[in-house]
């Protein structure tokens, strides 16, 4: 064996994906939040020195991209050569290398072999309360990140092995949920201590220099796979544009050549309120759209990425500038990633679905629990419906691409450790996405609420613009929450923050049904038929647009 046989760079590699998805593992069993064990709102990942990502876990695409950005904005307050064995950094600030918003903890941690940094481990998950001037910390009314909750700017929570007790208390006591909040936070702990343990004996086991030479090669395959696929399309200027909910039109330009594949996003609307995203965010959005459209098979390390150049102007959208807030960060970026892929859709025509629901439906409700008295908050994004492509109805009740692979709560779950009943779990039966092949189903959720004076949060996109439908293919539905009152009274939503809920009002919960594919007069009878049996069409509907 040398330090070069590609037999054990091979075993080293997915050595390493073993390891991120044993870390993955460790956090989710130790967490307190239903979001973290049952939802899996969290990523694990383990990086070069120079913090870029060798190998990732399970759990959120979009937040596995986080992690090289956040080490290497450690890196820029704490130079490697002042890093030592033992230290633990956190971050959640985004003007600090958090990229997201304050709800998002980043953990990361050192790995030490002969002397030096020779790796770093991270994970990032989703805590439920950070403070804020609203329960669950996401306000859509924010207009400054000061409003959102408590800002941990990049510092050290563990100090050579000692913790930082000051930042532990400054945690606990600036959250509505200390014990939950501790849990998590152990719990990431955790995960990277078990991360750190496996790397070090897979270099006690093959030495330094191997494992180094093998992370990038593994690094070098992605950066090859990506510019081999960018070899086969047409070089050439792309530019589209979308209208958005609210009337703004977000517009980007694709530039392609057989090296590069630039994405140019500076003629874009200015920030405002909570619906903004940092650049480093936008960039995730926009590699989580490259690697789907070149190398969705591939490894999703720091190399495939290296093609890719992402441009942006300061104070907009897409580029926030402090003290902007990003409670709903997560609507912007996911808009990016849906346009950049309905883009690609018009241009090259066949290569991607039709549009799915493509909004996290971040719904937060709670309040003081009626068995308990103690305060509760629950976080959940929603499932929703895929578009449907050539050959193939959407999937129904999915959450979206760039959300990746989570599940929603489970009814039994909720109603255990929540102050609510789930009356109702089924697929969204309203019409949208006919095809050929037809778009898949989004949900419809009931939540009955149990007590007085709780409060309901959300944040949908596609409430008003529905997802797009491609070759004939119908339009999908829309996302939405409708509150059902107990004196009858419906009132809708897309975006509110801490509307009052009581006893017996029932928060109704609706995703969309994805875009269609193809002329719905082609579609086959007996899929029709099918569609009548499932309930996923009424017999009006089906005569109207299938004409059967």
């Amino acid at each position: 064996m040398t330090a070069h046989d590609p037999v054990t760079f091979d075993i080293i590699q997915n050595a390493l994906e073993a390891i991120a998805d044993e870390m993955f593992v460790a956090q989710r069993k130790a967490s307190m939040s239903a979001i973290i064990y049952e939802v899996l709102d969290l990523s694990s990942s383990i990086l070069d020195p120079a913090g870029d990502i060798a190998a990732a876990g399970a759990g959120i695409p979009a937040f596995i991209g986080v992690l090289d950005k956040a080490v290497k904005g450690i890196l820029k307050k704490f130079p490697l050569e002042s890093v030592k064995p033992g230290d633990v950094f956190a971050s959640n600030d985004p003007y600090w290398g958090g990229v997201t918003h304050l709800n998002d903890m980043v953990l990361a941690a050192p790995v030490f072999a002969e002397g030096r940094v020779i790796a770093w481990v991270a994970n990032i998950a989703h805590w439920n309360d950070v403070g804020g001037n609203v329960p669950g910390s996401m306000s859509s009314e924010a207009t400054e990140i000061f409003q959102e909750g408590v800002r941990i700017p990049a510092v050290r929570l563990f100090d050579e092995g000692r913790p930082n007790q000051a930042v532990f208390d400054i945690l606990y006591v600036n959250t509505r949920l200390p014990d939950f909040l501790r849990g998590d936070l152990w719990a990431g702990i955790a995960g990277l201590r078990i991360g750190e343990r496996r790397v070090l004996e897979l270099i006690a086991k093959y030495g330094a220099a191997t494992y180094v030479a093998a992370v990038q090669d593994y690094m070098d395959l992605g950066e090859r796979r990506a510019l081999a696929a960018l070899a086969h399309l047409p070089p050439g200027t792309y530019d589209f544009e979308e209208e958005q909910d609210s009337g703004a039109i977000h517009r980007l330009r694709l530039t392609i050549t057989p090296e590069r594949f630039t994405v140019d996003l500076t003629d874009n609307p200015a920030q405002a309120g909570s619906n903004n995203s940092s650049r480093e965010g936008s960039e995730i959005a926009l590699q989580l759209a490259f690697k789907t459209f070149t190398d969705p098979e591939g490894p999703g390390n720091g190399g495939c990425f290296r093609p890719l150049e992402v441009i942006t102007k300061p104070g907009t959208i897409f580029h926030v500038v402090e003290p902007g807030a990003l409670g709903y960060y997560s609507e912007v970026e996911i808009r990016l990633f849906d346009m950049t892929l309905r883009a690609l859709a018009h241009h090259f025509p066949g290569v991607v679905p039709s549009g799915n629901f493509a909004s996290i439906c971040g719904t937060v409700m709670g309040g003081k629990h009626p068995d308990t008295g103690r305060h509760y908050t629950i976080v959940e994004p929603q499932i929703g419906g895929w578009g449907a492509w050539q050959g193939q109805d959407g999937p129904s009740g999915q959450f979206s691409g760039f959300h990746g692979e989570t599940f929603n709560c489970p009814a039994e779950i909720a109603e255990a450790r929540y102050g609510m009943f789930v009356d109702q779990v089924a697929l969204n039966p309203e019409p949208g996405g006919e095809g050929q092949w037809r778009g898949g189903k989004g949900i419809e959720v009931h939540y009955r609420v149990r007590g007085d004076n709780n409060f309901l949060s959300l944040g949908y996109t596609r409430s008003r613009m529905p997802p797009w439908g491609q070759a004939g293919g119908l339009d999908g539905s829309l996302n939405y929450v409708e509150l059902l009152r107990t004196d009858g009274r419906r009132e809708r939503y897309s975006f509110a923050t801490n509307v009052v809920v009581n006893t017996d009002d029932v928060i109704r919960i609706v995703t969309a049904n994805g875009g269609g594919y193809g002329d719905p007069a082609l579609r086959r009878r007996e899929d029709v038929a099918r569609d009548l049996r499932n309930g996923y069409v009424t017999e009006a509907r089906a005569r109207e647009v299938y004409g059967q």
